[in-house]
């Protein structure tokens, strides 16, 4: 019987410490410690006996055995809290480097309310998920501070879907087939190629311009192209391996997503274009700041860029007005002022 007895003991102490790591992962944090006090009395709401003075034995005995807990005073009462899930002691002064803090939670939950594919339904399953890895306390202040932005959000709740078939087969090298459509005035599907399927080669998935993507190479028109995944329907991966001409193409899409203004296809030119000193920052912003500008006349500045021939682009452009213009090559400089004739004799 005394055996019996002391194996129950034994047990439920094992009980009480795993309920107490519980407790301090979910709910405390450097900014929200728990205060003896607190841990008494949530173990006693869940009928297990707390006495004040054998938390402060349990949290050494975690410590021991490599479970971090921290400690620290509010007011004149001692407090604990964990950081993170739960911080295995790997050496006494070392930091679990694969736990998220704040900041960087705060950045990924901010990312997916911006993100217009991300559809409402699914934004709030994600960063429900997101704030859940920073404990509970953590997570209802991350919550509770919600960056609001001016983002239309997608309609297509098979995009998670579509993104995870590209990725299978980005992976294995194999073709895809699809249908795509567009959104008339009414918000009815029309169907590209009245409803046949494309069938194309993948590349590379891509975020650009708060839209996400599937570049492609189509052997039949040698050229590439872009599709927005939440424009896809009927997603299935071919038994079919994508041609040489596509792997090769993979290696140099960074420079390709540097070219393209809303991933409209175009053809590719390297073109320089002069502009206001006031402009430097939005060409940086548009095409990395790692190209190269000169100094022109009268506080000009110039740069060689390469861009794909485009409806976005030419709108790009138009939108600085005087302040820019393209000098490099003659043809697509003459292209540009043919651009300007056309949308003055629109407004006439």
């Amino acid at each position: 019987m005394p055996t019996t007895h002391t194996s129950h003991m034994k047990n439920r102490q094992k009980s009480k410490l795993v309920l107490l790591v519980e407790l301090l992962r979910t709910r405390s944090s450097a900014e929200n410690p728990l205060t003896t006090q607190e841990i008494c009395e949530y173990m006693e709401s869940i009928d297990i006996p707390c006495e004040r003075r054998v938390v402060t034995r349990d949290i050494a005995a975690l410590n021991e055995i490599g479970i971090v807990v921290h400690d620290t005073w509010v007011g004149k009462s001692k407090a604990y809290y964990m950081v993170g899930d739960n911080s295995m002691r790997r050496k006494k002064t070392i930091k679990d480097e694969t736990k998220f803090t704040t900041p960087e939670l705060k950045i990924l939950m901010d990312a997916v309310q911006a993100a217009s594919f991300i559809t409402e339904e699914k934004t709030e399953e994600l960063i429900d998920k997101i704030a859940s890895l920073g404990g509970k306390y953590r997570g209802d202040l991350l919550k509770g501070n919600k960056v609001i932005f001016n983002t239309r959000k997608h309609s297509n709740e098979n995009v998670y879907d579509n993104i995870d078939t590209l990725e299978t087969a980005l992976l294995n090298k194999n073709k895809v087939i699809f249908r795509y459509y567009d959104l008339d005035m009414n918000h009815e599907k029309v169907y590209r190629r009245d409803g046949h399927h494309y069938v194309v080669e993948p590349i590379a998935l891509v975020f650009n311009e708060d839209n996400y993507y599937v570049s492609v190479y189509s052997a039949k028109h040698d050229s590439t192209a872009n599709y927005r995944i939440d424009r896809m329907e009927d997603v299935e991966i071919l038994d079919e391996k994508i041609s040489d001409t596509a792997s090769k193409l993979r290696s140099a899409i960074a420079g390709y997503t540097k070219q393209a203004f809303k991933m409209y296809g175009g053809k590719p030119k390297t073109i320089t274009i002069q502009f206001d000193s006031s402009l430097v920052g939005a060409v940086y912003d548009r095409f990395g700041e790692d190209i190269v500008m000169k100094p022109a006349k009268d506080g000009q500045v110039t740069a060689r860029v390469k861009v794909q021939l485009s409806p976005p682009f030419w709108g790009w452009v138009f939108q600085f007005g005087k302040l820019m213009k393209i000098t490099v090559p003659k043809e697509v400089a003459e292209e540009y002022r043919e651009k300007i004739r056309e949308v003055s004799e629109s407004m006439q």
